[in-house]
Order: C-alpha cells, then structure tokens, then sequence
C-alpha cells in the first residue's frame, strides 16, 4: 500500500473494499432474511418477538394443579372447602415435600378419601386431623404441632451452642488463673549455664 500521495486507505485495485464491504451485505441480508421469517418489517418482527417472549415465560411459569379427582368432589362446597383446608396441611408420605392436595400417588389418594369420609361422618377439623396423626404418626403433619418432641428437636442446636459457648468461657479463664511453673535455683542455674554455652 502506498501511503505518499494518495493517502486514501482503501488501495487502488480495490481489494480493501472487498473485506469492508462483504461483511456489511452478509450482516444485512441475515437482518432481511429474518424480519422476513418475523413478518415483514421492524413493526410485525416486533409483534413476532413479544410472543415468543409471552410463550417463553409461560413455557417456564410454574403452574400449580391439585391433584384432586373429580371423582373425590364432595357435593357439599363447604365441606369440599374444609378437606381442601384439611388435605392442605398433611404431608404425601411417598412424595414428602408435597400435600396430599397436591400430589398425585395412591397413598395420597387414599387419604383425601379418608378425610372426606371423616367429614361427611361429622368429624371436627381437630378430629380429622388428630385421627390422621394416630395412624401416620406426627411426620404426616406439613406444619407439626408444638410439644416437648419438638421444642426438643428445635432447641437442641442451640442449647448445644450454648453448652459449647460456656466450656470455651470456662476453659479460657482456668487457663488465665493457672500460674506459671517458676524455676528452682538449680534450673536457673543449669539454664544460666546452657545459655552461655559451657
């Protein structure tokens, strides 16, 4: 490239033009291409793209479905609406981290049965719930109960830190008090002659 008079960057046979402008139609025939694809123009490609943006999030929303069948309806709203209550509280033994509303196993199942029958037969909430926890134990619970068990079971972190805390305070003040060993005359004496090497 010649830099004397003719100080233009692009080189006289034309070749510079070439490598700048090649990539420019390539960018803009990729952009036509894809407005086509969208639509047309910038006003349909952007219509285009808010419903894939739309279909995204409702692709990627969690939908919650309850696990009820038709089938276990009550008549009754007001009853349905207590074991809907009820079913929200118990825990899906096989899944654990569910309801029994909300899962779908036969374990699950069987207990929103048990507490609709429960229902229709008259029993209280209290009732439902205690008659539940005497065949499954207290893990059915979503939310279990307050008692000595569990005060036990949340207090035991703690009060382990707190006993951990209190051997550390004791410790570090036994060995504050403690005085040091003084040498005896001999000691020093044996010590004073290795320091000074004889």
């Amino acid at each position: 490239m010649n830099v004397g008079k003719n100080a233009s960057p692009i080189p006289p046979n034309g070749e510079g033009l070439l490598r700048r402008v090649l990539p420019l139609m390539t960018k803009r025939a990729a952009s036509a291409r894809l407005l086509r694809l969208c639509g047309g123009d910038g006003r349909q490609a952007g219509g285009g793209l808010r419903a894939a943006f739309l279909m995204l999030v409702l692709l990627l929303t969690p939908i919650h479905a309850f696990a009820v069948n038709p089938d276990e309806v009550l008549a009754d709203p007001v009853l349905e609406q207590r074991a809907r209550s009820l079913s929200a509280e118990l825990r899906c033994l096989v899944c654990q981290n569910q309801s029994i509303d909300d899962s779908n196993a036969e374990l699950a199942r069987d207990l929103r049965v048990v507490v609709r029958e429960r229902l229709v037969d008259g029993d209280t909430d209290a009732q439902v719930i205690d008659y539940v926890v005497s065949r499954y134990g207290e893990f059915v619970l979503l939310k279990p109960r307050l008692s000595v068990k569990t005060l036990a079971l949340w207090g035991a972190p703690a009060a382990l830190i707190l006993i951990g805390l209190i051997v550390a305070v004791v410790a570090a003040r036994r060995r504050a008090v403690q005085p040091s060993a003084k040498l005896s005359v001999d000691e020093e004496a044996r010590l004073g002659k290795l320091l000074d090497g004889e």
